[in-house]
């Protein structure tokens, strides 16, 4: 199977979270020349295998071979393969602006948020704040470039790292003023330090000032241990475990900007979660709200799902059956969809799964959640 193009019904539709295959030699192109060296770039081995290298050292994490199958959404072949190289595998509308633009119309459309590919490989090896802030500065002025002259329909949303929060506080301004409607973070932080934690404060009030939101995207990891849990997991049944970590760490990080009384400090800052689905925020919310009233931290203050409802939103899966039955009772407002395309952990195309998705919504809050709320939250 290959990816199916298919027409979705409804119309004013946007895409929440896209993705786009980075040209492999972005970073060898947008970095300052003294970072040049240890730029991001595809390898190829001994056996003819590409690899990934970060800052000059070949990736441990990454696979060798699979580059070839980021872009491999319907590709039922997911085998890494010398012959299957990342920059001659790239789906239609995967690195060119105008076919992406073809494939928005074909799909019927409105507009596409973007998201990288290869920039949600290489931090959970890359500990230097220095290099990883030019990685993050380098491939936000590339998505830019992509998307400036699409009419608004390609909206590039920018790279920071926690790594520096200064820094990204100020490659954010200058990131907007280039373009970018908004901005993300790894789930994780090498310095171990909570998303929601003050020391981020600086990046946080530069998101207000500037008036975007901020949202978290899951990338690979550096903590291989936690996936596994407390037991041994067998190698080819660690999937079903570490998708379900990938999530937990997503939702600690998000429940950190509540806990942490981020969202107090900034009553108007707008905080997301990207790419781990959305049908769980209601029992998440219930949760935090019981033990909240059972431990009340002071009087008066919001529960969770009165924060959640004034200042956060979630991006969820078309292929998830639950999530539209809830979103009414957490809050309409807060609730996008998204495509991820090219991206291989999707089977086929999303619109007919989208299409179920909509039809269990009423009329209102479908055009809130198709595109409406992605409108309005990021301002496009």
């Amino acid at each position: 199977m290959t990816y199916e193009i298919k027409r979705f019904p409804h119309d004013g539709t946007v895409d929440a979270d896209g993705h786009v295959l980075e040209p492999a030699d972005l970073w060898e192109q947008y970095l300052p020349d003294r970072y040049k060296d240890r730029a991001l770039r595809i390898g190829v081995d001994d056996d003819g295998f590409e690899y990934l290298e970060i800052g000059g050292v070949p990736s441990k994490r990454s696979r060798r071979g699979s580059l070839g199958l980021l872009g491999a959404m319907g590709d039922e072949d997911q085998r890494p393969r010398p012959d299957r190289r990342y920059a001659t595998s790239m789906p239609f509308g995967a690195c060119n602006m105008e076919e992406r633009l073809s494939l928005l119309d074909q799909e019927n459309l409105e507009a596409s948020l973007l998201y990288p590919t290869l920039g949600l490989l290489w931090e959970c090896e890359l500990t230097d704040p220095e290099l990883s802030l030019a990685y993050c500065t380098a491939y936000n002025r590339w998505i830019a470039d992509f998307c400036r002259d699409s009419g608004g329909r390609l909206v590039p949303i920018a790279q920071l790292t926690l790594l520096d929060p200064e820094g990204s506080a100020a490659e954010l301004e200058r990131a907007v003023k280039d373009g970018c409607k908004g901005a993300w973070v790894n789930p994780f932080s090498h310095h171990q330090i909570l998303h929601g934690d003050p020391r981020h404060d600086v990046l946080y009030a530069k998101c207000v000032e500037m008036d975007v939101p901020i949202a978290i995207h899951p990338t690979f990891t550096p903590y291989d241990k936690p996936a596994a849990g407390i037991f041994d997991w067998p190698r080819d049944s660690m999937l079903w475990c570490s998708m379900m970590w990938l999530r937990s760490i997503v939702q600690q990080g998000f429940i950190s900007f509540i806990a942490l009384g981020t969202l107090d400090r900034f009553p108007t800052l707008r905080v997301g979660i990207l790419e781990a689905g959305s049908g769980w925020v209601g029992a998440m919310l219930d949760r935090l709200d019981a033990v909240d009233a059972a431990m009340r931290r002071r009087a008066g203050q919001p529960s969770a799902t009165e924060y959640f409802r004034r200042q956060c939103f979630v991006s969820g899966d078309p292929d998830e059956t639950v999530a539209p039955y809830t979103i009414d009772k957490v809050g309409n407002d807060c609730f996008m969809w998204a495509t991820d395309y090219p991206h291989p952990d999707h089977p086929h195309t999303w619109v007919d799964d989208l299409t179920a998705y909509a039809d269990a919504l009423s009329q209102s809050t479908r055009a809130k959640v198709l595109g409406g709320n992605v409108r309005r939250i990021y301002r496009v």
